[in-house]
């Protein structure tokens, strides 16, 4: 929801060298935080990158990221 992260795509090399495609997910976590101003807990679903933004620039400040995407929360 945060830094918008989607799965990247590659190949699987085999022994023999054939390629195959294959798909990196991200590490998508879905973690409550408090939100004091709305006196509630809102649930996000973040990448572990996400969830490390959060702590650093605050929660206020992520919601107000997601909710200027258009993400409804």
């Amino acid at each position: 929801m945060l830094t918008g992260a989607q799965p990247g795509f590659g190949n699987r090399i085999s022994h023999s060298h054939r390629r195959t495609s294959r798909r990196f997910d991200p590490n998508i976590q879905s973690k409550r935080y408090w939100l004091p101003s709305e006196g509630r807990q809102v649930r996000l679903r973040l990448s572990t990158k996400g969830i490390r933004t959060v702590d650093s620039i605050g929660v206020e400040a992520a919601v107000a990221r997601i909710r200027a995407r258009g993400v409804r929360i």
